[in-house]
């Protein structure tokens, strides 16, 4: 978040300058390649929201050219990489409050170099009354748009996109914030939006949704009556008033009335009789701060009784609130959160929005791009460039936390394609991916941010190297270093910034680090080299599996996929040994394994399965590159595909430390394929197909895959899934539960964890999970 100095809205760009300590290109950012714009202006805050294109280097693979200058050479290695400029798209939102509208309005107009629109698409209260000023700042039209359904378009946006975007909210744990897994089907759900009144929204489809009903009572009744009894003005300095209050001074209890709990209606002594009853009762002067928070909860119960009773009669157990009355109060949401507990006994959950704030700039961005379709793709939170959940003390919320005149930040990128579940998923809506909460772990969690810090030096190193020609590397690293250390430190003190905390995010957010300051693949070099030295040794062990027994051959296979995911980067114990011993290879990788019985072990199940019918089609998510998908995987593909068995290869769609891309994927097969008869003809007959995961990460979410793989997994009738490596096995989907045969396996790289599942260093995971009939 940008915090900003003394309040000042200047009329000129030097004016937003003066104003902030941050570089307002660190706020604007990528404003020169801005197409389109939105505006949505409240009471009190304006979301400026802009498409842009970002520019950035990927490294792409492709085979040597041998009808050229360099044909007949004898290249050692199977491929060459080239670092190109790629254009992608971005959505950027940016909050602020609106003191500095007109600053930032002329900050805009000095930086526009192209852009493509000549309309502007506004929303909110204030729309209308900064109509002149937004028109003569940016010369360009203001296009009204409806409040509710850009709130509606917003809130169907960020539900889809965003993983983790709802949470409850739990007034006594800690964090506080409980995230949800987004159901697969969002629609329907009731969205209650607090604004100066009440309106309540039954939301059935992309485009269909339903005023049902509302009250006059909500925030502004709050605001009105609080200014009144208090003498206080500003909304949040009343909400602070609140948050210090005693309402049971003010209200009359149930135990007032009947001198403890009501026995018979199965009411507790503690619950409010009469809101302000006391007040008719006695002479004494109330405090402002009881006054408030007698407000506060007679006006919240309201509305949570009002949103259970609307939620019941329409069958819905979905309830979403937003609007200004919340802004992430805690105070607020846990009036609301209590009320509409207690009046539907438990039954209706009340959810909030991480990006509740954005929704009407969103729904007004997307009203306005409708010609180019952005419901059609699929769109990742970047988490380097955006500000995540800020909370705060228990007296303030996530955008009172920090000092007046914060600048808060959202970002998205859109991806090349739509991500959908896996179909083979038992339950999509309770499926989550990650194993460990580090949430609410809060050992783990000091462990694992202790970890990824520690290992920021090495991140550098790699990152320079990866880049020798380049030179402003070392200088882009460093920032690299100083923004990933802050992302990190803002994670000690709100691990809820981005969601539930993980391990996955943490190295998500780490990837995203280094794209940003354009280092696309740190270890391009190193598997380039890897996969080289591999494919040398691959028909030596094909020829020694071949040798073997059916049944030795079996465990072979398997300790030889196990080995090859020893070939880790990403982890610190393999990468000193990589790094000290280069003749480290696949055989001592072997000797490293732990014996059996394994730490977990289906071995003999998985044998057992084996004897008896093929599997009709195995879907098989790669790990790394090098001798993990050449001397490992392929071997085992192999096999399958000798069985009878179709397989499907997924790999990752960009890269992530030094996993497989599916371009190098392709290269590789295609020169095993020269190799191997085997593998030729499957590739050939596609009965062996490589596809795209449509991930960039070292973890797997089997709730956003590339649409087309989905698509093929469903086709071929796919029975076996095998997900393979730490990260996509342990870290993630360890308890996924699938309607098909599954095998996860793994070998434990990191002391810590392998501690933690009762094993050591290189213990050996082998899962084979056959569902309930």
């Amino acid at each position: 978040m940008a915090e900003c100095g003394a309040s000042g809205s200047g009329s000129s760009g030097d004016g937003l300058d003066k104003s902030i300590t941050l570089p307002p290109d660190e706020i604007f950012r990528n404003l020169e390649n801005a197409k389109r714009f939105a505006i949505d202006i409240g009471g009190s805050l304006t979301k400026l929201a802009y498409y842009s294109t970002v520019q950035h280097k990927v490294a792409r693979v492709r085979s040597f050219d041998h009808t050229g200058q360099d044909a007949g050479q004898d290249h050692e290695s199977p491929y060459e990489i080239s670092v190109q400029e790629e254009v992608t798209a971005r959505l950027h939102f940016v909050k602020f409050e609106n003191s500095y509208i007109e600053a930032c309005l002329d900050f805009v107009r000095d930086h526009l170099v192209n852009t493509e629109t000549k309309v502007i698409h506004a929303t909110g209260g204030g729309a209308y009354k900064f109509k002149d000023l937004i028109e003569q700042k940016l010369g360009l039209r203001v296009a009204k748009e409806d409040v509710m359904t850009c709130l509606i378009k917003g809130c169907n946006f960020v539900l889809k996109n965003i993983p983790q975007e709802a949470f409850v909210y739990q007034k006594d744990a800690d964090p506080e914030f409980r995230f949800q897994t987004n159901h697969p089907h969002i629609f329907p759900y009731l969205l209650v939006n607090i604004g100066s009144g009440v309106s309540i929204v039954k939301v059935e489809t992309e485009d269909r949704f339903e005023w049902i009903g509302g009250s006059s009572i909500g925030g502004g009744t709050f605001w009105g009556l609080g200014a009144l009894l208090t003498k206080t003005q500003k909304f949040d300095e009343l909400l602070h008033l609140a948050s210090r209050g005693q309402h049971a001074n003010v209200d009359m209890l149930v135990q007032d009335v009947y001198g403890g709990a009501h026995q018979t209606l199965g009411l507790s002594g503690n619950l409010i009789a009469s809101s302000f009853g006391k007040s008719a009762t006695t002479d004494q002067e109330f405090s402002p701060e009881d006054m408030a928070k007698s407000l506060l909860h007679m006006i919240s119960n309201d509305i949570g009784q009002l949103a259970c009773l609307y939620a019941r009669l329409h069958g819905l157990d979905r309830v979403y609130f937003g609007g200004f009355f919340i802004r992430g109060h805690p105070v607020t949401m846990r009036t609301i959160t209590y009320s509409i507990s207690f009046f539907s006994k438990g039954e209706v959950q009340a959810l909030f929005l991480r990006h509740e704030g954005y929704l009407g700039a969103i729904g007004a961005f997307l009203r306005g791009a409708e010609q180019d379709n952005p419901d059609q793709y699929s769109w990742g939170e970047n988490y380097a460039g955006s500000s995540g959940l800020m909370s705060s003390s228990p007296e303030l919320g996530p955008t009172q936390g920090a000092k007046s005149g914060t600048f808060d930040l959202l970002e998205m990128d859109r991806l090349e394609r739509p991500l959908v579940n896996l179909p083979l998923l038992l339950d999509p809506a309770s499926y989550v991916p990650d194993t460990v909460d580090l949430t609410d772990d809060a050992l783990a969690r000091k462990y694992w941010l202790s970890c990824f810090e520690e290992a920021l030096d090495g991140v550098v190193k790699r990152a320079v190297a990866s880049q020798p020609g380049s030179a402003d590397a070392a200088e882009r690293a460093e920032k690299f270093r100083h923004k990933y250390r802050d992302k990190l430190q803002t994670l000690r003190h709100q691990p809820f910034a981005y969601g539930t905390l993980t391990v996955r995010s943490l190295l998500d957010t780490r990837e995203h680090c280094l794209n940003e300051f354009n280092f696309p693949d740190p270890y391009s070099q190193v598997k380039q080299k890897e996969n080289g030295v591999a494919l040398r040794g691959f028909q030596s062990v094909v020829r020694a599996l071949d040798a073997l027994g059916w049944e030795e051959r079996q465990l072979a296979l398997v300790r030889g996929l196990l080995a090859g995911n020893v070939f880790d980067w990403g982890a610190k114990a393999v990468s000193e040994v990589l790094e000290s011993d280069p003749q480290f290879g696949f055989e001592e990788a072997k000797k490293k394994l732990e014996e059996r019985p394994w730490l977990v072990d289906s071995y003999d199940t998985w044998l057992q399965r084996l004897k008896g019918p093929p599997h009709k089609c195995a879907l098989i998510f790669a790990d790394n590159s090098g001798v993990d998908v050449i001397l490992g995987v392929f071997p085992f593909v192999r096999e399958l595909l000798s069985r009878g068995t179709e397989v499907i290869l997924a790999c990752n769609s960009g890269p992530a430390l030094n996993d497989v891309t599916y371009g190098e994927a392709l290269l590789v097969a295609e020169h095993i394929a020269a190799m191997d008869p085997v593998v030729h003809s499957a590739l050939r007959e596609e009965r062996l197909l490589l596809m795209q995961t449509g991930s960039s990460s070292p973890c797997l979410d089997l709730s956003r895959l590339d649409e087309g793989l989905a698509v093929l997994v469903r086709e071929r009738g796919t029975d076996l899934v095998v997900i393979e490596g730490m990260g996509r096995a342990v870290h993630t989907n360890y308890r996924a539960a699938l309607r098909c045969e599954s095998l996860k396996l793994a070998v434990l790289k990191n002391p810590w964890l392998a501690a933690r599942l009762g094993g050591r260093l290189f213990s050996v995971i082998f899962k084979f999970e056959v569902p309930a009939e």
